[in-house]
């Protein structure tokens, strides 16, 4: 069997029942490298788990040269390496390209990853110019003069939309970098122009060659100031020249091999980018593509890692939705509901709980609030719909101080 080397910081669903089983569909070995690894030894000790890796090696995932040294230590040739976290894209790219493996550009990685450096990048290339500033203390804010009002303030390397927020004005801008500032003294906030308008993204694949779109979805959003994503849609219902041009984009960019997640907003002036995720899609979408694509989803992202060409894909007219449910107050889970499929006239729900009971609730108005996620595929959009919200009305939870 020929290894693959899969980069993870911590245990996450996709690896370890998307990828994982998919490596073993293709005949390859495992070798999970990751700074967690006590982590995913906990993991991998449950039985009955849809696959299990060959090893799990100790490793600092986030420094390439570790990663070089761990894989040459297992003395053999990888297939491939390949990671599906956003931290470790960059990291992922040096090693492929040192072992002269297909990858994706470390450099469009690294700037895909860090957002300040996404809105540099664009505008260098003049794509698209979008104001924006980052500051990593309370002088340098100050410091900023003709900040356009509203501003987004978030991470530069943020993820699942912590500590990403709206401000109004001055003052809600300087308190919301001072939250932040409290919780991770000194950490890169990148404030940037708020642009208004739907959300919508684009997954992509690509072999280096070519980039071929899957499609999108439309994505709802909770009130302001915060962004946490409640519910996707699968087909924008947006015009085709939309999604092109948006496809356009990503590629001038640089972005070209393996699984790509684009998000961005219709303006009035035409789409404009919100980020550039240079992996699969997260929170369960990705499962819901692979039902709804109807073709194995994370063996085609492998295969693009093992150097195949990227095939003729069929995408079939399905309907698609995700629904996330947030915890509302902070408290222990008393009553949550249990895992559950259900298909009934080419309608599949899955619901997935997120939180045991049990669980310490404690909010961050971002996606960690999730306490499940209900995901269906289905022939129809108003089929679908109807099946969807019948089945969130027979969810509930209890949470207690």
């Amino acid at each position: 069997m020929q290894d693959l080397f899969v980069l993870a910081h911590v245990p996450t669903a996709p690896v370890n029942e998307g990828f994982l089983p998919a490596a073993r569909a293709l005949g390859l070995s495992v070798v999970v490298l990751t700074d967690c690894a006590d982590a995913h030894r906990a993991h991998f000790a449950k039985p009955g788990l849809p696959a299990y890796p060959d090893a799990i090696v100790p490793c600092d995932v986030f420094n390439p040269l570790a990663v070089i040294d761990a894989i040459t230590r297992r003395g053999s040739m990888p297939a491939a390496v390949f990671s599906n976290s956003d931290h470790l894209q960059a990291a992922t790219a040096m090693a492929a390209a040192y072992f002269g493996l297909p990858g994706k550009d470390w450099r469009v990685a690294y700037a895909a990853k860090n957002k300040a450096e996404m809105r540099r990048r664009l505008a260098e290339l003049g794509i698209d110019t979008l104001w924006h500033a980052v500051v990593c203390d309370a002088a340098a804010l100050a410091a900023l003069a003709d900040v356009p009002m509203p501003c987004i303030v978030k991470p530069r390397e943020g993820v699942a939309s912590q500590q990403v927020s709206l401000a109004q004005d001055h003052a809600e801008l300087a308190e919301q970098c001072a939250a932040a500032w409290a919780q991770h003294p000194g950490q890169a906030l990148l404030l940037e122009e708020y642009l208004e308008g739907p959300l919508y993204t684009l997954e992509t694949l690509g072999d280096g060659s070519e980039v071929r779109a899957l499609g999108g979805f439309r994505v709802s959003l909770s009130p302001p100031p915060y962004f946490v994503e409640l519910e996707a849609v699968w087909g924008t219902g947006l015009p085709a020249p939309i999604e092109a041009e948006v496809l356009d984009t990503i590629r001038r960019f640089g972005i070209g091999f393996g699984a790509c997640h684009t998000e961005y907003v219709l303006t009035p002036k035409g789409p404009r980018l919100i980020e550039i995720n240079y992996r699969s899609i997260g929170d369960y979408r990705e499962f819901l593509l692979s039902d709804t694509l109807q073709f194995p989803l994370f063996e085609q992202v492998l295969r693009l890692h093992l150097g195949q060409p990227l095939p003729a894909l069929a995408v079939p007219e399905r309907a698609a939705w995700i629904r996330y449910f947030t915890a509302q107050n902070e408290g222990t889970l008393r009553h949550a509901p249990p895992a559950s499929q259900h298909d009934d006239n080419g309608v599949r729900l899955t619901y997935q709980p997120l939180r045991k009971v049990g669980d310490a609730i404690q909010l961050t108005n971002s996606n960690k609030d999730y306490v499940g996620v209900l995901r269906g595929s289905g022939p129809d959009t108003a089929g679908l719909a109807a099946a969807v919200e019948l089945a969130s009305s027979r969810l509930a939870w209890e949470i207690a101080q």
